[in-house]
């Protein structure tokens, strides 16, 4: 049976798959095949929309490796093996009576992958998943654990790294005390409410999330519907906010969906991580079939941005399933989307049809491009090397290390080698 990605638009072409049963497995496999001169990759739950986990040569699982939750209250942090997924996570912290920072859409994803890829969350003042590690360990080429934490040289560059260092089996996430969300829905907000002050819509709650499809409506531009999320303590919105009416029952991020996959809204107290995410971990959000992109803006052009995607608008909307706003405040990892960049994202769920979307992908591309836009390391773009490599202030710093961990470059594919090109000593500056 063919092996693809969760939404079936990427057939790996990994020679072998394997699904190492514990650590000592898993070092074998990986100091086999780097010795052997074939390379590996990792594959966590396949949400990924390219080919960031793909190879020809060895494809590694670690959805078999022990689970491990290890709460360590002294230190406010949590161990937790790298194939976890965020909702596994989440229902262990909160029995526990703590919780994380935040949460992407879905609670499906694994802690490893998304942390490599950027996944992020919501929130003018929340930093993106990866920026709760604390310490990352992993599995490199010639089979050696080895522990990165922050405040230790190389730690920014460890923690996203696209899987090109080693194969992540742990890491460490800083914890705080649980705490209970209410979650709103608005529809009709005007575009306007947007133009006429950004930071004070994306600021309203702890967590706000906008989907639209880009048309105009009568002649009022595109309308959106909110999604906030507030903390314990903090005010939601009145019911005619900005120009909006707060949803009179639930609702699905895409029109005429059914519901019941979605967290629950209507101002219900819910524990932390039964409302931060989109969706609950019990259904499948989607069967699978779309794809998605997104792309990162400094915040302070984020309404020149959604200006410059208008005009797109009736080349988007065959395509496009809806389109989702979130902000992501600034962090300091080496090849995070929001490195050093308090962040719009946009975000766009397409419809499974690869060659009517990549011209689509590139116009928007091209519209963004004036607002150094970067991609998400995990979803559609065809941006190249060069490019890319261009946003990213710390690129040779990333590409030192992988220099360092991974010398004979077995954790490489062609993604890692078109955007963070392999180091060597006749490379550097004179």
């Amino acid at each position: 049976m063919e092996l693809t990605n969760w939404a079936g638009n990427v057939a790996f072409g990994a020679r072998r798959l394997h699904r190492p049963a514990s650590l000592e497995e898993l070092r074998d496999v990986v100091a086999t095949a780097s010795s052997a001169g074939e390379p590996v990759r990792v594959l966590g739950t396949g949400h990924s929309f390219n080919r960031v986990a793909d190879t020809d040569g060895h494809l590694v699982s670690v959805a078999d490796l022990p689970r491990e939750v290890d709460v360590d209250r002294a230190a406010g942090s949590v161990r937790v093996s790298g194939g976890t997924r965020y909702g596994e996570l989440g229902a262990h912290l909160q029995a526990a009576g703590l919780a994380l920072h935040n949460l992407g859409s879905l609670p499906h994803i694994s802690v490893a992958g998304a942390c490599a890829t950027g996944t992020h969350g919501s929130g003018v003042r929340n930093r993106n998943l990866p920026s709760a590690v604390r310490a990352v360990e992993l599995v490199t080429a010639g089979g050696e654990v080895v522990v990165r934490r922050r405040g230790e040289p190389g730690f920014e560059g460890a923690v996203l790294a696209l899987g090109a260092l080693g194969v992540v089996t742990a890491l460490e996430l800083d914890v705080q005390p649980s705490y209970d969300v209410r979650q709103v829905v608005h529809d009709d907000l005007p575009l306007a409410a947007l133009e006429e002050d950004l930071d004070g819509v994306m600021g309203a709650a702890y967590s706000v999330s906008l989907f639209t499809d880009w048309q105009d409506r009568d002649g009022r531009g595109p309308l959106l519907q909110a999604w906030l999320k507030a903390r314990d303590g903090e005010e939601l919105p009145g019911a005619a906010w900005r120009g909006s009416r707060r949803a009179d029952g639930p609702r699905h991020p895409v029109p005429g969906v059914a519901t019941d996959p979605a967290t629950e809204q209507g101002a219900v107290p819910g524990p932390w991580n039964a409302r931060l995410p989109h969706f609950r971990l019990e259904f499948v959000p989607s069967n699978g079939e779309e794809l998605q992109s997104e792309w990162f803006v400094e915040r302070g052009h984020g309404i020149e941005a959604l200006r410059a995607l208008l005009p797109l608008a009736d080349r988007l909307a065959p395509v496009l399933m809806i389109s989702e706003l979130r902000t992501v405040a600034a962090d300091d990892l080496w090849l995070s989307p929001s490195y050093e960049r308090d962040c719009l994202a946009l975000h766009f769920t397409w419809h499974l049809d690869t060659p009517a979307v990549l011209p689509v992908v590139a116009a928007v591309e091209e519209a963004l491009a004036p607002f150094a836009a970067r991609p998400h390391w995990g979803k559609v773009f065809t941006a190249g090397g060069p490019e890319v490599g261009a946003l990213y202030p710390r690129l040779d710093d990333a590409r030192r290390l992988a220099a360092e961990l991974d010398p004979r470059g077995t954790f490489r594919n062609e993604l890692v080698d078109r955007y963070v090109p392999r180091w060597a000593a006749a490379t550097a500056p004179a």
